[in-house]
């Protein structure tokens, strides 16, 4: 499969046996570039992104925007065009990889996302408060900005460009949500498509796994949905 110049950010904080097994499956003609961004790891992250062929990227300071940031600045660098962005977690299964890919390298969008509440999902791959939470935030980003989504799901596609014209800023784990907002905003077209979306494959999620990270994430997520209706812009 040739894909141009295309480059996968995976944003990581202590995800080595993870890690370990999503770089053995991601396919050799996918990407030009594996860019693994350590976010802080205190475990062997780092080597094992390295033995896995991956470019590793530093980025000490926590903050999943921030990593997203490093690693999608690293793409651009190295000269890619295309960013695949996936979770470190083994959860966003890479024979999905073609499928996200197509409609942005037809010219069909100019973002796409991958939605883990569709039927293609492994039952439990998501727990209940991290649906709750999406679907309230889906929803607002439906009605505030007209993006019909069922999801925010980090597992996207979309141009360096196309990106880099969005000027995010946000560095928590409203990373996610500033992407959709900004591009719904800039009239981008968004396609949304269904994912095989797995059951973390080792560890536990920094996330949904702990009521505390969730209920983090969500407030992230929902101060970033409503920022834009002030017409703030920082």
């Amino acid at each position: 499969m040739t894909t141009g110049k295309v480059a996968i950010v995976i944003p990581a904080r202590n995800e080595e046996d993870a890690l370990r097994s999503l770089l053995a499956e991601i396919p050799g003609d996918i990407a030009e570039w594996i860019i693994v961004v350590d976010n802080g790891s205190s475990d062997q992250t780092v080597q094992v992104a390295r033995a896995g062929g991956a470019v590793v990227a530093s980025e000490p300071v926590p903050g999943y925007g921030r990593a997203c940031l490093k690693g999608f600045q690293t793409a651009c660098e190295l000269g890619a065009e295309t960013v695949i962005f996936m979770d470190g977690d083994g959860s966003d299964d890479p024979a999905d990889l073609p499928l996200m890919l197509a409609p942005v390298q037809e010219g069909r969008a100019d973002m796409v996302i991958g939605s883990r509440v569709s039927a293609r999902a492994e039952r439990g791959a998501i727990p209940l408060q991290a649906r709750l939470g999406n679907w309230l935030v889906s929803n607002m980003i439906r009605i505030l900005y007209g993006a019909r989504l069922h999801d925010i799901g980090s597992f996207r596609v979309l141009r360096c460009s196309a990106l880099e014209q969005l000027e995010m800023h946000e560095m928590t784990f409203g990373w996610p949500v500033e992407m959709i907002v900004k591009a719904a905003r800039a009239k981008y077209r968004i396609v949304e498509l269904p994912i095989h979306y797995r059951r973390r494959s080792a560890g536990r999620s920094k996330v949904a796994g702990t009521i505390v990270g969730s209920v983090k994430a969500a407030y992230y997520m929902l101060r970033t949905t409503l920022r834009y209706t002030r017409g703030m812009h920082v």
